[in-house]
């Protein structure tokens, strides 16, 4: 079996009284996308800040590309090709499309912030960022006003400057919220084919996108893992049905 792109061991976080993370341990396999499901309050933010960074971890460890990352800061995650996609939209909604996108290579690149208005004219961040335009058929759009883009394309925004980081793993924190049943679809679409770029570890909401999409389903509840397995193992698994899928599965 190969060797997990991204795990963690262990890990624990506790605000006051309040368990949010407790002992998890889970791991993104090359060209995978692991699914992370459960109840509001189960914990999957906490979950996500310890593994980008945002928050540490009390107790445990995380580990990307076979390193110990767990005292690494956000940024320092990313420039070594930890990608995240957030809930709520972190797009520059006055800027275009490219424009985006060349915040994206720019801070991949490394170069200090103050050549950001001369960023376009720059070849090789200019050809980075249409490259991941139109990875994600966004090129035709790319002098479109972002404002003027649709929820989905949005989301579609979101990962091409996650591609400009050159990603060896993608984080996706609920892409398919705001999006109706045909968005979603689409938006499942374009997950599906994602992962030969990179294994995405996902948090998400919509189960039938999560059935369609998962190789492995990871279920929190209350701060704990209480099953790991594949669709139809998750799916028969009395414990994730009394606390979490219900009818769905």
């Amino acid at each position: 079996m190969a060797e997990p792109v991204l795990a963690t061991h262990g890990l624990s976080k506790a605000f006051g009284a309040l368990q949010a993370s407790d002992g998890i341990s889970i791991d993104l396999r090359p060209g995978e996308i692991h699914a992370i499901i459960g109840p509001n309050g189960a914990g999957k933010s906490t979950l996500i800040a310890q593994i980008c960074g945002a928050l540490a971890p009390d107790i445990g460890r995380v580990e990307f590309l076979g390193r110990d990352v767990t005292r690494a800061s956000t940024e320092a995650r990313a420039a070594r090709g930890l990608a995240r996609t957030f809930q709520t939209s972190a797009l520059a909604m006055e800027d275009t499309v490219l424009q985006n996108a060349l915040l994206g290579a720019l801070g991949a690149s490394g170069r200090p912030w103050r050549f950001l208005a001369r960023a376009d004219r720059d070849a090789s961040l200019r050809t980075r960022a249409e490259a991941a335009l139109e990875a994600v058929g966004l090129a035709d759009l790319a002098e479109l006003r972002t404002a003027e883009l649709s929820h989905g394309q949005r989301r579609q925004l979101e990962v091409a400057v996650a591609l400009t980081l050159a990603p060896k793993a993608f984080v996706m924190d609920e892409p398919m919220a705001g999006l109706g049943q045909e968005g979603s679809k689409r938006l499942t679409g374009f997950l599906d084919g994602l992962r030969a770029q990179a294994p995405i570890l996902l948090v998400e909401h919509d189960m039938d996108a999560v059935f369609a999409l998962a190789d492995r389903i990871s279920v929190l509840v209350y701060g704990k893992v209480i099953a790991t397995g594949s669709v139809e193992e998750i799916r028969r698994d009395p414990r994730v049905r009394d606390a979490y899928l219900g009818e769905e599965a």
